[in-house]
Parts: C-alpha cells; structure tokens; sequence
C-alpha cells in the first residue's frame, strides 16, 4: 500500500468572512519594544529545498489515476440507482452507541441538498446549520443564556471557538482547569474549534510558516508562539470541543503564487498525519481534515491531490467528517462556488460536510444546494453589532 509505505518512511526519518476577520485582527503593536518577526512574502520564506522536496507529487499519490475524478462512498444522485439509506424523522433523541463520537442520520435529499441530524457528544443538530463564531469563548454582546433561551430566532446547538485565540488568552491550560470550555463558558450543547490554521491569512504579516508549524507574534504583547500540529491538537484536546480541527497550510485565495499552492497542499497532507497521531482524545472528540489546493479544481489538480490523501487516510482512520478550507478569501462566486462543486461531488455522503469561513445568505443556500451541511462566519453578529439587522427582501 502506496500511504502506508509513505508512512513508514516518514516514521524513520526517511522522510468568517475572511475580508472582515482580517479587520478584526490587530497586526501592529507599536508599543511592544520586543523584536518583531519581519513582515515577508511566502516566496522569501520558501528556501531551496522547500521548492525542490515540498512540490513534488508525494510517493502516497503517483499511482493514483488522476484522469479521473476523485471521490469515494457516493450515492444517488451522484451515482445511479445507488439511494443513500435514510433515517426516519422522529422526535426520539438515539443516543450515541458506546465509543462512538458521531452519528449522521440523513431524512431527506433534493437534489444534493439535504435534511440531516448530527448526532454528537453533548446533543442532536439539524443541518443545514449555522455556527455563530464565538471566538474567545463567547459570542460578543450575548450572553450563554440569550443563546439558549431565544427558542424562536437562536436556540443554536453549536458554537465555534478559535484555538489560536484562546491559546493566547486565557490559556488552554486554564481553560482545561476549569473543566475544558464548555463549564468555562457554562455551555452545555456542542462546540467546534478551529486548528488556527486561518491566523495563516488573518496574521500573515505577524506569522512564519516552516514544516515544522507556524511561529505567530501576539499583536498585544508582542510575544512569539509555534503552534505545530501537534500544538494545535494538544490545545484542542485540553478546550475539549465536540469537534476539533486540524492544522491545515492556508494560503489566500487570491494569492498568485503556485509555488506556495502546492506546498501548502501536500504539508497539509503531512500535517494531517501529525494530528492524528498527536490526537489524545479520540473517544470523545471528532476530528475533521480539512481540504485545501487553492482554487484548482481541474482534473488532476491541487484540490484532487489533496482529496485523494484523504481517501487514502479514509481507510487507516476513523474520519467522521470533513471541512473545505481556504476559501472567501475575495475570489469570485464562480471560482467559489466550483471548489464546493468539486468538493461537495467528491467526499463521501455518509460523512458531514463543513464549510469553513463562509455566511453570505446567497452562499448559504447555493452551497446547501451543492451539498453542504455546517457553516460559519462572524458576518451576522458583526453586523449585528454594527447597527444592522438582516431582512427579508420587500415582495
């Protein structure tokens, strides 16, 4: 097996919106005397052997036919008299059977939309859902019981929670004295974090990225962080969230170097491997790679590659669901909405499908038309607070 011996030599040594976020972030600190990691391109990063090693095909994929497209377990209507098998609606809660972390039980499709329940440790979600963002803990101007009680507009069964953020402050490890996140913030239903792994874009100018992981300076205090893989997952485990992310290379969308593309692609295939691994709470916690590859969705491409080392892994570990990264970043709709596309066609139906950073009204239906089933953005709670509320269109 082509991963496993890649493996091996591995082992041995062989081997939210993002416009708005960006805004949110602070990237100067004119008061901190401390020495600053100097703003630099990800071309002046990548050294010569970043380009020669990093951008080869890696051994995993080069018997892997890729005139075809990519994708595994599919269904009706991607494959022809082949229904997924359905689950009754009912208002019976099925608890989640022992040493399982996940359950998708699928009601309805139309087309590739569909109606589901995610079952997870600390209660059922009905997808499509929306995830408000509460970065640091909380969802700025609500309380945990707003959230809660609000039967008609809110009532959210899932947050997100941002572990780069909380990793600087308070601390994971405080986070994990007071009984891990959900008694931190007294919220007793689900919670997803993030890996860190948008401060890529969002911090770029206080970030540097090497294989070994990405060294962020805090735009307070000026302080250095790495945050590797193993980091990333060590501080999710300790927040405790029902869903935990790995350490993905993100680049900008927009972005116009292939070079960079490509490497972020396969490290993120070997920053995966370094999750997993490092993953301490794997009886009570999900966790989701997350596909990136820029905006090359043709035949063979970055977004293939990346899709195969994941049907590659499919098969060595218990995945129970996926996310796709790197997008609204400021491409266009079309190049957008072809990347959920491809995705969507290409991951397998009896998994959840999370798509990251995304909660434009028009993007929340047309990707749920594609296949979607999480989302999330800080785009209605900062607007919120901005003064402006969200309404239907007159007539």
């Amino acid at each position: 097996h082509t991963y496993a011996r890649t493996q091996t030599k591995m082992a041995t040594g062989d081997n939210d919106d993002t416009t708005t976020q960006r805004q949110e972030e602070k990237q100067e600190n004119p008061k901190t005397k401390k020495p600053r990691i100097e703003p630099s391109s990800h071309k002046q990063q990548q050294n010569k052997y970043e380009v020669e090693e990093f951008t080869k095909l890696p051994e995993e994929l080069q018997d892997i036919d890729f005139s075809q497209r990519i994708s595994w377990r599919k269904f009706s209507p991607y494959v022809i008299d082949k229904p997924l098998p359905l689950t009754p609606t009912t208002t019976i809660i099925k608890p989640l059977e022992e040493g399982t972390t996940l359950r998708l039980d699928v009601h309805g499709i139309s087309g590739r939309a569909r109606a589901c329940t995610l079952n997870l440790p600390h209660g059922p979600i009905r997808t499509p859902v929306f995830m408000p963002v509460g970065t640091k803990g909380t969802i700025k101007g609500m309380t945990t019981s707003e959230i809660l009680e609000d039967k008609k507009a809110l009532n959210h069964g899932i947050i997100l929670a941002n572990t780069y953020h909380l990793a600087s402050a308070p601390g994971t490890e405080l986070v994990a004295e007071m009984g891990g996140l959900h008694k931190f913030m007294n919220w007793p239903r689900n919670i997803l974090t993030d890996s860190g792994g948008f401060q890529m874009v969002s911090l770029l100018k206080l970030a540097e990225i090497t294989e070994e992981g990405v060294t962020f300076e805090h735009p307070d205090t000026g302080d250095r962080m790495l945050l590797r893989p193993e980091d990333s997952i060590a501080h999710q485990n300790r927040i405790g969230a029902d869903i935990i992310m790995a350490l993905d290379d993100v680049v900008s969308s927009v972005a116009d170097d292939p070079v960079r593309f490509r490497v972020a692609t396969y490290r993120t295939l070997r920053w995966l491997d370094r999750c997993f691994d490092a993953h301490g709470n794997k009886d009570t916690q999900n966790l989701f790679p997350i596909v990136q590859g820029g905006l090359d969705t043709s035949i063979g491409g970055l977004r293939e590659h990346c899709l195969a080392g994941f049907r590659n892994r499919d098969s060595v570990h218990t995945i129970t669901g996926y996310a796709i990264g790197g997008l609204a970043g400021g491409e266009s709709k079309d190049e957008f909405w072809r990347v959920v596309d491809q995705c969507c066609k290409a991951l397998p139906d009896d998994k959840p499908r999370y798509l990251m950073g995304v909660g434009y009204p028009l993007d929340l239906v047309v990707c749920t038309a594609l296949g979607v089933d999480m989302y999330d953005c800080v785009y209605p709670t900062r607007t919120a607070r901005f003064g402006v509320a969200l309404v239907p269109e007159p007539g």
